[in-house]
């Protein structure tokens, strides 16, 4: 059924019980004592009978939230008058700068106050902590944002509560827990394959679109890894600047190769939106499923496969293995050990592909960016690089943990760029929290309330990161400031999530973004952000004028389910000289 019929008739009883309310009330009063309402009295009251009932539920539900807080001997929140909650970001300003104006007017926890929908917002840790781990039973995705993103990720991980949750969780597990020196294979041969690519490009005198170059990098990384077979999406080529006749051309003649991912970065563009209408989306994609449309291409790839070693399995069955994750096993072998329903592993495969393909490239992209901005830190990173694993060899898992820099680079870079900048919840029972603030009034999430956390401003917080925080200084997970900020508060910074939902593929990410830097560090000594060959990269006038932004900004970020640099971000490198 159609996304509009279905939402119309499981939403049918708000239409109907407030239309009947009219009719009973007449039948009552004439049956029972003899009055009879006249006909021009009892239309109005059929067409104010939603409007009245709509109002109606918000007093009741006002009065009821204040007299639970009051029972639970907590508050609610402070919420924002109409006028600031509908100041929602723009295109053409920085990313959630409406939320830094909002935490600097009403403080870092309030209700936001949206045309009678209220919405719990946090960047405070500590409720952060609460709502992901020590009450991490009061809360779920919920409904709304199941119904979201249902038609992409289906009943997946990532859009699973309860039960299933649990039970995807349990099947990607083992697969997760164990470090494979099978993965290095993986990276090194499609990051070869993208560098060999940049650097032919470079040589014709052309800038690359670093972002689509990783993009491809962690795709057909991320395809090998989960199918044992990968999309071949760098086999496309990389794209010319836009201002290029070369550019042109090739977008008058796609590659093949491109259909999976533009399929899926459209997909994910169109969840996205969604948001925007929250639970009425279905009304604005009323008689067709956008996702649907676009998911045609990921599945003409996916299904294949899936079909195949599920044929394989049932063809093979011998029920003598013992379930134990060998180094040859894909992901897609692991969960055939634990389930053969079609469904839930088409699901689980697309979820964890849509984790460990654009968390990664987001992370990759904006470390470039600001390597390329700041030429300091790309020497002393270079320095490592080529002190522990020199200008050709191959990193190994012990090189990647001795490197302390690089590390640093990269937390650096979730801190400032954190791959999915706002996530949401929704209490599913009455919960407390509490103030950090003694003798302060803990604060009353109703059950229903959906609750927003955006790690993005939290980790710009001057009070939690120091004066310096919108500084992009690696050293910061170096040096005191671990002692001073983060060890005492580690919830203070959360790139992958925490509590039992944290990110099973944190240690993948961190190799995977750690084998493509030291190699392209090993070949690159410098390298050049150019975004005057792409002008629909280049950040509008006022849009560093910001509370979240230092001033400096010249990539323009923007975001769908996760961030990226809107125009893609174009550099050109220099070859690092033969002798090192």
């Amino acid at each position: 059924m159609p996304p509009g019929p279905r939402f119309l008739l499981e939403h049918l009883h708000y239409i109907a019980v407030p239309l009947s309310l009219p009719f009973l009330a007449a039948f009552v009063s004439r049956r029972f004592f003899d009055v009879s309402i006249p006909t021009w009295a009892l239309v109005p009251l059929v067409f104010l009978s939603i409007p009245l009932s709509f109002l109606a539920y918000v007093v009741w539900r006002k009065v009821s939230w204040m007299r639970s807080a009051a029972a639970h001997g907590a508050k609610l929140p402070r919420e924002t008058n109409r006028k600031d909650a509908q100041t929602t970001d723009s295109q053409n300003r920085y990313p959630r700068d409406f939320l830094f104006k909002l935490c600097e007017k009403y403080g870092y926890t309030f209700v936001i106050n949206l045309f009678f929908m209220k919405r719990f917002f946090t960047v405070e840790p500590d409720h952060i902590k609460a709502i992901l781990a020590t009450e991490f039973n009061s809360f779920e995705k919920g409904p709304t944002f199941r119904s979201q993103m249902r038609s992409l990720l289906g009943v997946g991980v990532f859009n699973a509560d309860g039960d299933m949750w649990k039970f995807h969780r349990s099947m990607a597990r083992p697969f997760f827990s164990k470090d494979r020196i099978g993965h290095f294979d993986i990276f090194d041969r499609h990051a070869q394959d993208a560098l060999r690519q940049m650097r032919t490009r470079m040589k014709s005198g052309y800038a690359v679109d670093w972002q689509d170059l990783v993009s491809r990098f962690t795709l057909d990384s991320a395809t090998e890894f989960l199918f044992g077979r990968d999309v071949r999406s760098l086999s496309a080529g990389l794209p010319y600047p836009p201002d290029s006749q070369l550019a042109r051309l090739q977008m008058a003649k796609p590659e093949a190769a491109d259909e999976f991912a533009s399929a899926f970065l459209s997909a994910q563009t169109v969840s996205a939106k969604r948001g925007r209408f929250q639970g009425l989306w279905a009304l604005q994609e009323f008689w067709t499923d956008k996702v649907q449309l676009r998911k045609a291409a990921i599945d003409k790839f996916i299904n294949p496969i899936l079909l195949d070693a599920i044929q394989k399995k049932n063809e093979n069955e011998k029920g003598e293995d013992d379930g134990k994750v060998s180094e040859e096993d894909t992901l897609l072998s692991q969960l055939l050990k634990v389930t053969d329903d079609y469904n839930i592993i088409h699901d689980e495969t697309l979820n964890i592909l849509l984790a460990g393909r654009d968390t990664t490239a987001c992370t990759l992209t904006f470390a470039i960016y600001r390597l390329a901005e700041h030429p300091d830190i790309l020497k002393r990173l270079r320095e490592e690089i080529l002190d522990v694993v020199g200008p050709t060899r191959r990193p190994s898992y012990d090189d990647v943990r001795n490197m302390k820099f690089l590390r640093a680079v990269i937390n650096e870079t979730l801190r400032l760029y954190p791959p999915v900048p706002v996530n949401v919840r929704c209490a599913i029972k009455d919960t407390v929290l509490t103030s950090k603030t003694p003798g302060e009034t803990p604060l009353f999430v109703p059950a229903g309330m959906r609750c927003i956390y955006s790690v993005f401003v939290m980790h710009r917080r001057k009070d939690l990161w120091g004066p310096d925080a919108l500084k992009f200084d690696p050293d910061r997970f170096l040096d005191e400031r671990v002692q001073k900020y983060l060890t005492p508060n580690p919830f203070i910074f959360l790139p992958f999530n925490a509590g039992p939902r944290i990110c099973l593929g944190q240690q993948f990410a961190y190799n995977e973004m750690s084998f493509m830097l030291v190699r392209l560090l090993q070949q690159v000594s410098a390298i050049e952000f150019c975004p005057e060959v792409a002008p629909a990269s280049i950040p509008p006038p006022g849009y560093t004028d910001s509370p979240g932004s230092d001033g400096t900004d010249r990539v323009w970020m923007s975001s769908h389910l996760t961030m990226y640099a809107k125009g893609g971000l174009w550099v050109k490198m220099t070859e690092a000289p033969a002798e090192e």
